[in-house]
């Protein structure tokens, strides 16, 4: 009995050395496609969700990261605890429906602000462009010209910014519905998480 114990303790300690753990938040305006894409990645499932009233939290494991996900919500008011939620947040997960080009200068103030709170202050971050199986989406070097990420994004492949200062910024296109493109977006970022 004593020896299955300490294997199971051996076995659990390996684990925690192979696993990191990370908190990241899900942003962006209403209607985006946030808590879809939360419970894709939990459940492998696509399901119809109410729009999100308050914050929620999900536990997540994504190749070696186990994530802590917040979704906040993107309406107006959901918009402001934001904020409670910055401390100690390893990268964040901005998103965008890119076929609705109404609401881009809106996104662009949001996004705006999150990469100019010192609270943010080296934060990764991962914009993803949803929403691109519909025909009216924003591609990819629009959606990086309207929200002001023309010139500032930080490349997709793997790029080491150790000590560079530089923030990591990428904006990946996705349609969470088609179940396509963000998975290549959580890989970069995964590479930006200690």
């Amino acid at each position: 009995m004593f020896l299955v114990d300490w294997l199971c303790d051996l076995f659990v300690s390996l684990r925690r050395l192979w696993q990191k753990e990370a908190k990241i938040l899900f942003l962006g305006l209403d209607n985006a496609g946030k808590t879809t894409l939360l419970h894709m990645l939990k459940d492998e499932r696509l399901s119809q969700h109410a729009p999100t009233q308050l914050p929620t939290s999900e536990e997540l494991s994504i190749g070696r990261i186990k994530f802590k996900a917040f979704d906040l919500g993107g309406h107006r008011i959901a918009r402001r605890v934001w904020k409670d939620y910055y401390a100690k947040v390893d990268a964040v997960v901005y998103m965008v429906d890119a076929a609705d080009g109404g609401r881009f200068d809106e996104s662009k103030t949001e996004l705006g602000a999150l990469l100019s709170d010192d609270a943010l202050a080296g934060v990764p971050f991962l914009v993803l462009g949803n929403k691109i199986d519909i025909p009216q989406a924003a591609p990819e070097h629009a959606l990086a010209y309207y929200l002001g990420l023309t010139g500032c994004t930080t490349g997709k492949g793997t790029v080491d910014l150790a000590g560079t200062g530089v923030r990591p910024v990428e904006v990946f296109m996705c349609s969470v519905v088609r179940k396509m493109g963000y998975g290549e977006g959580f890989k970069w970022m995964s590479q930006y998480i200690n």
